[in-house]
């Protein structure tokens, strides 16, 4: 159960700078590409749905996780903020990747999130198409993990 010694900062109701700044955590946790620490963040009852698949709990999310990086290699994501309202936010995204056989791909989708009162995501609808692209047209260089703050976002990117 989380309680509030256990919070996970900023907590709801969001305004703008507290969801954007909710979504930069989001984004930074999923380019450590850690299926533990990146569970930390959901609700120990937290329902999922990614792409066709449903999952619920913490220990069902890190086993995806763990399955998804060990397939998505090289793996680099921007979050970008859509919308907010009170305990929800939806975020557009893009992240680039390849395969075992070198091919890459760039991943577009939209997650819908709801929180609870202590700022663990209870609830994330994600749904994501995958583009084929040439390597040379990768438009994400930085070395792994954190995006550098100067590095443009998706807006920017005009993606």
């Amino acid at each position: 159960m989380n309680n509030p010694e256990n919070s996970r900062l900023p907590l709801p109701p969001f305004d703008n700078e507290s969801a954007i700044q909710k979504v930069r955590i989001a984004e930074d946790a999923w380019n450590t590409r850690n299926p533990e620490l990146v569970s930390l963040a959901y609700t120990s009852d937290s329902i999922w749905r990614n792409r066709s698949e449903f999952l619920s709990g913490r220990e069902a999310i890190a086993q995806f996780l763990t399955r998804k990086w060990l397939k998505e290699l090289d793996y680099r994501l921007i979050k970008e903020l859509w919308a907010f309202q009170d305990n929800r936010i939806a975020v557009r995204f893009a992240y680039e990747w390849h395969d075992d056989s070198g091919n890459w791909f760039r991943s577009y989708g939209n997650e819908n999130w709801e929180f609870d009162e202590h700022g663990f995501m209870r609830w994330r609808i994600a749904s994501i198409n995958d583009l084929p692209i040439d390597q040379s047209d990768r438009k994400y260089h930085w070395i792994l993990g954190r995006r550098p703050d100067d590095h443009p976002g998706l807006s920017d990117l005009n993606l």
